[in-house]
């Protein structure tokens, strides 16, 4: 007997806007999470197709001794130009949904959560029931970003203008979460949009 699908939430929102901490608070109350990135990295390890592509687009000098891709490398020139990071992505994007999908078949959750900063861009947000995007002042997501990641004044920039405006990711949102004011308030919004799934039957 073929158990029902979750109900599937698509989380986005670019950089530094709090995705993790509402995926991490959504977990707590309940629901199956995947982080879109991670399952990225996993899927390009050595020995794996998506490996052997991502070397071949960007040549040898992206390994790490191991064998490896070393990701810094890789960014710095995925993040040159818009055409590399396409080239990347169009490599990296199927094996990575093919790897949720498999996930959220194999999920008991009631709920299940796909964290993805390209959720819409990938079109994973036509497979979700709905669309969650976190936002906040812009000033303090460039502050978050550099800070958090370590990066110079010019990377975190770049970074920042690689992404889809955040307003047009807002715009396709069943849900807003504004993560500006304080991780109560965050939590807050998160516990209230939970409460109406609860209400309407869809989270258990």
């Amino acid at each position: 007997m073929n158990q029902p699908r979750p109900l599937l939430i698509g989380l986005t929102g670019n950089l530094g806007t709090g995705k993790s901490t509402v995926a991490a608070t959504l977990a707590e109350l309940g629901a199956e999470t995947v982080d879109a990135d991670k399952v990225g990295h996993e899927v390009m390890r050595a020995d794996t197709e998506a490996h052997a592509a991502v070397v071949q687009a960007f040549g040898p000098g992206i390994l790490a001794p191991d064998g490896e891709i070393d990701r810094p490398r890789l960014a710095s020139l995925a993040f040159a130009d818009s055409v590399a990071l396409e080239r990347l992505e169009a490599i990296i994007h199927p094996p990575t949904i093919a790897a949720i999908d498999e996930r959220v078949a194999a999920s008991t959750a009631s709920v299940f959560v796909i964290e993805a900063i390209k959720l819409i861009e990938a079109g994973m947000a036509d497979r979700c029931d709905r669309v969650w995007v976190t936002t906040c002042d812009a000033e303090q997501q460039f502050e978050r970003v550099m800070e958090g990641r370590g990066w110079t004044l010019a990377e975190t920039r770049r970074r920042l203008q690689a992404q889809s405006p955040q307003d047009e990711k807002a715009s396709r949102a069943d849900v807003v979460i504004d993560t500006s004011v304080s991780f109560e308030h965050t939590r807050a919004q998160v516990e209230a949009a939970w409460a109406q799934l609860r209400e309407s039957g869809l989270a258990a």
